[in-house]
């Protein structure tokens, strides 16, 4: 078991627009032809290795606001934390399993490690929840997808600058596509 913060990030190092916005991810249209180009790692595969899911309200909103009112819910038989201080809505349907709380993350990692059981905790989305997760040393791995957009300004991969020692390339692989997977590991 291991908590990754799995995300796709500009260039510059925002994960959206300082609206929230992700059209520079969703309208992208590069490709690269080099002799290492490999095709996209598919996010079912990845998504396979996730037990357990946690963001911020403003990730899950977004999420709620994409799959619109009776929408069939993604990530149904994974529990969802939301480390929220609001009470976000709660969509209905089989295998809807969200957990809104309150509360530090090392007050609720070992709840919500227990929740993934063998396998990952996905930081889905938010820096402040992934820089929350590395200040308390309990970030495992960062795999990012790095597309080469510029933004200039937006919501930021991390919300602050992280303390401790560095993290550790494991991988990089150009993606057909242009954009370049970076995975690092974290000794914690």
């Amino acid at each position: 078991m291991s908590v990754v913060y799995y995300a796709a990030s500009t260039l510059d190092g925002y994960i959206a627009e300082a609206d929230d916005t992700i059209d520079w991810l969703t309208g992208y249209q590069g490709r690269y032809e080099g002799e290492d180009a490999a095709p996209a790692r598919g996010y079912e595969e990845f998504y396979a290795g996730v037990g357990a899911l946690v963001s911020g309200s403003v990730t899950y909103e977004w999420v709620l606001d994409h799959i619109g009112p009776g929408g069939e819910w993604p990530y149904a038989g994974k529990p969802w934390w939301v480390l929220s201080s609001r009470e976000p809505a709660i969509p209905d349907g089989e295998g809807v399993d969200v957990r809104v709380v309150r509360g530090s993350v090392p007050e609720l990692f070992e709840e919500m490690v227990a929740s993934a059981g063998e396998r990952r905790l996905w930081i889905v989305g938010g820096g402040n929840v992934a820089s929350q997760f590395a200040d308390a040393g309990l970030l495992d791995e960062v795999e990012v997808t790095v597309v080469p957009v510029v933004l200039g300004g937006g919501k930021p991969l991390f919300g602050r600058r992280l303390e401790g020692d560095p993290m550790q390339l494991e991988r990089a692989i150009p993606r057909a596509s242009g954009m370049v997977e970076l995975r690092f590991s974290i000794q914690r």
